[in-house]
């Protein structure tokens, strides 16, 4: 993954008020934290910034020009307007070219499987250890053409040269099932609500399937 380029300022307003002011600017705050340093207070440009985490990923590696000096930063933690969708603040974590790092990489499912399966998911991200300007935008898994009760484990997974499995070999990363019919679902959830004791109440229709027409003459 190669580090975007991006021109920073350090800062020295705190607060929500100073904060809503840089947003009014198209900017961003930050902080960038590690390498046993104090906390690097920063603004970045709010265009630039989110392109390059688009780009970058869950794991976006960046560049950043702080005052003249440059410092690789990894983004750790992106707080998001979840209405307006803009962002908000970023918090990274210094690193250096060569240093390893422990990261959330996201799975991706590539291709399909047989026909009349079902394609269960059982983690969608994996723990990996790889260097800070290497890290995998994620890690791609072929389920095509794959019959049922094929299972795909931790340990089946092709990682990227350099990257290294921190989780469990055993755990399951896609389990593929027989395709449930309407009339198997029908009868497990039948099934599910007994046992719970739950009891369906009849439609108006079946409640009056029993009644005649000829259940008025008595009236006349």
């Amino acid at each position: 993954m190669a580090a975007e380029k991006i021109k920073a300022e350090t800062r020295t307003e705190f607060g929500k008020g100073a904060a809503r002011r840089i947003r009014r600017a198209d900017k961003v705050p930050g902080v960038v934290y590690g390498h046993g340093n104090d906390p690097m207070h920063i603004t970045l440009p709010g265009h630039d910034t989110w392109m390059a985490l688009k780009h970058g990923g869950a794991n976006a590696l960046l560049e950043l020009e702080i005052d003249g000096s440059k410092q690789l930063a990894l983004t750790k933690q992106v707080q998001v307007d979840p209405i307006r969708r803009t962002l908000e603040h970023i918090d990274f974590v210094a690193v250096t070219k060569g240093e390893k790092v422990t990261v959330e990489v996201p799975v991706h499912l590539n291709g399909e499987a047989a026909r009349g399966t079902l394609v269960v998911t059982g983690t969608s991200t994996i723990t990996l250890e790889a260097e800070a300007t290497h890290i995998p935008e994620y890690v791609e898994v072929s389920i095509e053409a794959l019959e049922a009760g094929t299972q795909i484990l931790a340990s089946d997974l092709e990682l990227p040269s350099g990257s290294e499995l921190l989780l469990d070999p055993e755990t399951l990363i896609v389990n593929i099932t027989e395709q449930q019919s309407a009339e198997a679902l029908e009868a497990d959830l039948e099934s599910a609500e007994a046992e719970a004791g739950i009891e369906r109440e009849e439609s108006d229709d079946a409640e009056g399937s029993g009644s005649s027409e000829g259940d008025d003459s008595s009236s006349e």
